[in-house]
């Protein structure tokens, strides 16, 4: 869920925070920290968050006959 209430502090997802290309986030408040770390100035973006994929729905147990009419 992109927008739940309760969000587990991450700097990775964070306004404050900016990724570099080595995977690490350059915080304007703290400076360089891990994607994983977290502070008391943390504010959520969503934008920044990359939601998982959701699965592949798997067809093989239906045949032709549930699909007619």
């Amino acid at each position: 869920m992109l927008f739940r209430k309760k969000i587990a502090r991450s700097c990775a997802y964070c306004e404050k925070g900016t990724v570099l290309d080595d995977g690490q986030i350059l915080c304007f408040k703290k400076g360089l920290r891990q994607p994983e770390d977290r502070c008391m100035r943390f504010r959520y973006d969503p934008c920044k968050r990359i939601p998982q994929k959701a699965k592949a729905l798997d067809f093989s147990k239906y045949d032709n006959q549930d699909y007619s009419l």
